[in-house]
This record gives structure tokens, sequence and C-alpha cells, in this order.
């Protein structure tokens, strides 16, 4: 069989279909590609290295009470002895010497000082003389009426069986009377006698000054060879007290109120001090009482603190700082105060913030902090036990950047 003729049809051109173009569409892929993966290099390599820091985790405080104490008010006063008094002599007269210095301990009935007491033992020797006389005239006087006593009867017999005079018997009568009569008055004079020794053996006693109660000398007032009167006498040269003695049991703390503020205070009520000496130190403390007056020029009530318990640092007119504290009722757990380091509490903007770890990254979290001691910090709220926070804050760290935690 042979094949088909060649026909007009065979020479037509078919233009439906379209010539292939060159493929340009990758390279511009790769391309784009290549920038992102640049830039994205770059940008890691720019970005900030994690700082390396020192982790903690918040530890509950441990108490055993469900509430929580907070501050309703804050105030300032001083140390106070509630016993202090300056030591002087009743008499006025010539120190003739202190036995005791600043700091030293003294109990009750210690011997201060010495006054001068010549002239007083001269008097006291005198009044002992009268009282001795008194004493003797009296003896004699008691013979007398004794000796009289006897001659009445004799008299008194004889005139019964008138042998002797009625004139005899009355002068004898007088002479017992008169003797009787003297004896009273002459035991009236030893009394008197015998109360001016007291009195002198009492002013003896005066010019040896004594302790009125245990304490601690906190001033030195005078010195051997000075006069020293209870009053002041010729100025300056005279003094009034030999000492100062205070007792350290009695100390307690004096604060002004401002009446607006009165009502936050009640007895009883839970204090917390703060020597001025002694910033770090939190000094337990409760009211003792409300002085109920005003003082109207300073428009304050006077408040006074007992120490819950005393201790040697503690001195009279100390400055001292005082948080007046109410129970706030019970809190739940989550709201239980946490202890922390000291050094991981910073002030910002004027609040106190903690830098808390989440997700790689240093949170900045406010907190309030309910006190402090020398090395913790304790968190009344905005963080719960449990939670990471960074300890000690490297400088440039601020919230939201990275960090590493050191392995110990």
């Amino acid at each position: 069989m042979s094949p088909p003729k060649p026909t007009l049809d065979d020479l037509r051109i078919e233009r439906s279909a379209k010539p292939d173009k060159p493929f340009r569409i990758r390279p511009i892929v790769i391309s784009i590609s290549a920038l992102v993966i640049v830039g994205l290099v770059v940008w890691w390599l720019n970005q900030p290295k994690p700082i390396a820091v020192r982790t903690v985790l918040a530890r509950e405080t441990g108490s055993s009470s469900n509430s929580v104490d907070r501050t309703v008010l804050n105030a300032s006063g001083y140390v106070t002895a509630r016993r202090a008094a300056t030591v002087a002599s009743k008499v006025t007269g010539k120190v003739m010497e202190v036995l005791v210095e600043e700091g030293m301990h003294v109990k009750e009935g210690q011997v201060l000082a010495s006054i001068d007491d010549t002239n007083v033992k001269a008097s006291l020797k005198l009044a002992e003389a009268q009282l001795a006389s008194a004493r003797a005239a009296l003896a004699e006087t008691k013979a007398r009426i004794k000796e009289a006593d006897l001659n009445l009867r004799r008299i008194a017999e004889l005139a019964k069986n008138n042998i002797s005079a009625q004139a005899d018997l009355d002068h004898a009568e007088a002479d017992a009377a008169a003797l009787n009569a003297r004896l009273a008055q002459q035991e009236a004079d030893i009394i008197v006698a015998e109360r001016t020794v007291a009195t002198w053996q009492q002013q003896l006693e005066d010019t040896v000054v004594r302790a009125p109660y245990s304490g601690i000398v906190t001033t030195k007032n005078a010195q051997a060879g000075e006069m020293i009167s209870p009053l002041s006498a010729g100025g300056q040269f005279t003094r009034t007290g030999i000492c100062t003695i205070v007792d350290m049991e009695s100390l307690e703390i004096e604060i002004d109120v401002n009446e607006s503020y009165i009502n936050r205070v009640q007895p009883t009520q839970p204090v917390e001090a703060t020597l001025d000496a002694y910033p770090e130190w939190k000094i337990p403390c409760k009211v003792i009482a409300i002085i109920p007056t005003a003082d109207r020029q300073k428009s304050t009530v006077k408040v006074r603190v007992g120490f819950d318990k005393l201790d040697s640092r503690i001195l009279p007119e100390m400055g001292v700082k005082v948080a007046f504290r109410e129970s706030a009722g019970p809190t739940p757990a989550a709201a239980r105060n946490v202890l922390v380091p000291k050094t991981a509490v910073q002030q910002q903007d004027g609040r106190d913030v903690v830098l808390v770890v989440q997700k790689g990254r240093a949170e900045r979290r406010a907190v309030t902090v309910h006190s402090t001691t020398a090395d913790e910090a304790i968190i009344g709220s905005g963080l719960a036990a449990g939670e990471k926070i960074i300890a000690d804050w490297p400088q440039g760290l601020t919230g939201g950047m990275r960090i590493k935690e050191l392995t110990r």
C-alpha cells in the first residue's frame, strides 16, 4: 500500500501553541531567601548576649500565723527613762568626797558622796550632853520625891497625934507636890532632849548622800571642795546636785503624735521601733499609754511606748523612729509573706521592685516590703513563695532582658 500523498493542509502552520520563554523566577526567589538569611544572621549577631545572674527561690517566712501586720502610722521620738533623778543633798555644805563616776552601776542605798559634818557633829554632842544632864536632874528629883514622901508620912502621923502643927503638915504636902511637878517637867525635858539628839543625828545622816534606787550614773555634777545646796544659793558657785542616776529598767519611748492621726493609735498596739544609731535593728514594742491631753502649741498628743525586751544598746535620749502596726486579719496562702535576699530588692521610681525569671528573661515586678533584716527582706505582697528571682542585680540589667542562670 502506498503512503498518502501530501496535501495543502500539511503545509499549514499551527499558531495556537506559544513558544516557551526563558525561566527567570527561580533566581529571584533564591536571592530573596539569601537576603533574609543574611539579615537574620546579622540580627542574631547583633542581639545582646544573655546576662549571667544568680537566682534564688522566694520562700515562705515560716510563720504559723495567717495574719499580717501593716503599718498604719509612722512617727519619731526619743528614748526616755521613767525614773531618772539628779541626786542632791538635803543640807547645805561643802562636798568632802564624791564616790561615783559616769557609767558606774549603783545600788539602792549606796553612798554617793559626803558633806562636811563638822558643825553637825558638834551640835549633836551638845544635844547628847544636854540629854545626859536632863536625865541626871531627873534622877535627883526622884530621890527628893522619895525623901519628901517619907517626910510627909511622918508629919502626918505626928499631926494625927497632935504632936505636929498643921502648918508643918501643909508645908510637907506642898513640898511633895512641887517635887512631883518638877519630875513631870524634867521627864518632858528629857523627851525634848532625846528628840533634839534625834534631829541632829538625822542631820548628820543627811550629810551622807545615798542612791535613791538602783541604776547607772549618767552625769557627775559636783566635785570635792564645792558647795552644794538643795536650793540654788550663790549663783553658779553653788551646786544643786551630786550626780544623775537613771534606772535602765524604766526606759521607754515618748512620741508626739499629731492629733489628726491619734485615732490610729490604741493601747497595747504593736509597734516596731528603729533606733537612729542601729537602723537595721527592728525592736518589737507596744503602746503603754496615750496621755489624755493635747499640746495646743504643737497640736500633738504624747504617746508612751514600751520595749518588749530591753537591751544594753538602748540608751536614754536616743532618737528613734516607730511604726505603729495593725493586724490586717487572715490572708490566703498565696499572699503570705515571703523571704528574699535584701540585695534582690531595688528602688525604682519610688517603689520597691524585684526581677522575676520568666522564660529566660527578667520580668520587673513591684512588691511591698513588710520589713527588713541585716540580710533578708520580708515581702508582704507582689511575690509568691516558690517564684524564682534574681538575687543580685548586675549593672545594666533591666526588665525584659535575656538572662542566663549561673550554675552553682
